[in-house]
């Protein structure tokens, strides 16, 4: 177990730890038993949640599936869990050591644990946002387009409420990989050893595959989802939209918000901030699915 609050001087042996009076930090609860040592997952609770049955925001973080951390949430476990929410980040194996559909299970194995024991922390099983930055984005939006994943753990689509992608590049990726690799060609650089293409599996199929695009369909349960980027970069503003366009096409509520003064990592770091507009299009999107329950 760790303490992550700021003056802290030590770790503390113990389940729970108090932030700052206003959550509650359950750290490094493994969703395997006898698993590997990043099948685990951070639950941040309202200081006096624990009897209630509040909201769940599940959130995946980004670094290009070979690196990141369930700790790289900055804002966002203070003001959900304020606005009642209880807040989850996971770990999952990364790339090179696992191939991405292992990576993916990891994921999703983790929200299936959530699924059968977020009660247990105040939160409601039948209430799950999913969110993610960059990478985590990509796997935020395939784990709620198609089901098989969390079919494999027993979870019906019936228990998201909504989907918020932030920054992501990779809901097309046959798209991406195609405009990636002409810029290369177009302007002379020396041509990715270990980019998107490789990642995913250096089969088209496979590429196709791992795309949010591909599994959009009516009647599946999809979630609304609310996709935030980063204008500044038009690849993720593209895909952004791609997206975005797909999911309307099938009747499933979505928007874009794109943040012009920003940055990759500023947009997802800045979420919690009370001036941001993207903060402001989260919490609007949010209450306005919670509101409705």
């Amino acid at each position: 177990m760790n303490c992550r609050l700021i003056g802290c001087t030590a770790f503390l042996p113990l389940l729970f730890v108090n932030l700052a009076a206003a959550q509650t930090l359950s750290s490094d609860v493994p969703y395997v038993e006898n698993g590997h040592k990043r099948h685990v997952l951070d639950i941040y609770t309202p200081e006096k949640g624990a009897d209630k049955s509040l909201p769940v925001m599940f959130w995946i973080h980004g670094g290009g599936w070979q690196a990141g951390d369930k700790s790289d949430v900055a804002l966002k476990p203070k003001v959900l869990t304020e606005r009642g929410f209880v807040f989850v980040s996971t770990n999952y194996r990364l790339l090179p050591d696992v191939e991405m559909d292992v990576l993916t299970r990891d994921v999703a194995t983790s929200l299936g644990w959530v699924h059968k024991n977020i009660a247990k922390y105040g939160g409601d099983p039948n209430r799950i946002f999913v969110g993610g930055h960059s990478a985590g984005a990509q796997l935020a939006a395939l784990l709620c387009i198609d089901d098989r994943y969390l079919k494999e753990q027993g979870v019906s689509f019936d228990v998201l409420k909504g989907c918020v992608p932030v920054d992501g590049d990779t809901y097309d990726i046959p798209k991406i990989i195609m405009t990636a690799e002409h810029r290369q060609t177009l302007y002379g650089g020396k041509m990715f050893t270990f980019g998107h293409r490789q990642k995913f599996g250096n089969d088209p199929e496979k590429h196709v595959d791992f795309s949010a695009v591909t599994h959009v369909a009516k009647e599946k349960g999809i979630p609304p989802f609310l996709l935030l980027y980063f204008s500044g970069n038009p690849d993720t503003g593209a895909q952004a939209r791609r997206l975005e366009a797909v999911l309307k096409e099938s009747g499933i509520p979505a928007a874009s918000y794109g943040k012009s003064d920003s940055n990759h990592s500023r947009l997802n770091n800045d979420l919690g901030q009370p001036d941001d507009p993207a903060t402001q299009e989260l919490f609007k999107f949010l209450d306005g699915l919670v509101s409705g329950m």
